[in-house]
């Protein structure tokens, strides 16, 4: 799997990441830390990156796009440092690797982890 970390996570993140054996790169990295979200999400699509971020209109934009890709995992913790990130991100890794790379949103929480494979489906109302 690869991986690109938005401005919210930091660096160590990704360089957990690469130690696990994955490859991932940070937005500061390629000094791309103000571009706009969509940029990001195309990226993700035209590198087959999956997202992390701690921004919630990552999730909102690729459900609306009805699109597969790219996976999002969204971190909502009460602690962003990077150690209790990075362990979180290793149970995701973990459980739901299976997920990720078919296209899901996974909301990581305090208290749990969610997953939503893509596309989501809107129902009429």
């Amino acid at each position: 799997m690869r991986f690109l970390l938005d401005m919210g996570l930091g660096q160590s993140t990704a360089r957990f990441l690469r130690q696990q054996g994955y490859e991932a790169v940070h937005l500061r990295d390629q000094g791309l830390q103000r571009v706009d979200d969509t940029v990001i999400i195309e990226k993700a699509c035209a590198g087959d990156r999956i997202v992390l971020t701690h921004d919630l209109d990552f999730g909102r934009v690729v459900a609306l796009s009805g699109q597969h890709i790219p996976s999002v995992i969204t971190f909502r913790l009460s602690d962003m440092c990077a150690v209790n990130v990075n362990r979180h991100l290793a149970e995701v890794l973990l459980r739901f690797a299976e997920h990720l790379t078919a296209g899901a949103l996974v909301s990581v929480t305090d208290r749990d982890i969610r997953v939503r494979r893509l596309p989501v489906n809107r129902r009429a109302s």
